[in-house]
């Protein structure tokens, strides 16, 4: 049992690892790509119209949201919230089970 409850907990420690190097990666990739269309747009027309920024919000948005769902910073949909949830499905289920016993 305790040999399973180890595992059990590396590979949900490898699991977030995993995780944190892909969003690591995302956000790398997106410093060197939007700082060399930042480079380019400068080259290009000199930021007369400063058209990478499109790029950098488009794909901020994304960073953002992988983010929250990297670092579980989102307070309504969280893991604690999982588990409340489960916890009173299961304490409902057990009350009307009762009552038709």
């Amino acid at each position: 049992m305790e040999d399973f409850s180890k595992e059990n907990k590396y590979i949900r420690a490898k699991e977030r690892v995993e995780e944190l190097k892909k969003f690591y990666g995302n956000l790398t990739s997106y410093v060197i790509v939007i700082s060399g269309l930042a480079v380019l747009n400068y080259w290009i027309d000199g930021w007369r119209y400063m058209w990478f920024l499109w790029a950098a919000f488009g794909w901020g948005i994304g960073l953002f949201f992988h983010a929250i769902r990297t670092f579980n910073l989102n307070p309504f949909f969280g893991k604690d919230w999982e588990e409340r949830k489960i916890k009173e499905y299961m304490k409902e289920d057990d009350d009307i089970t009762r009552r038709w016993e």
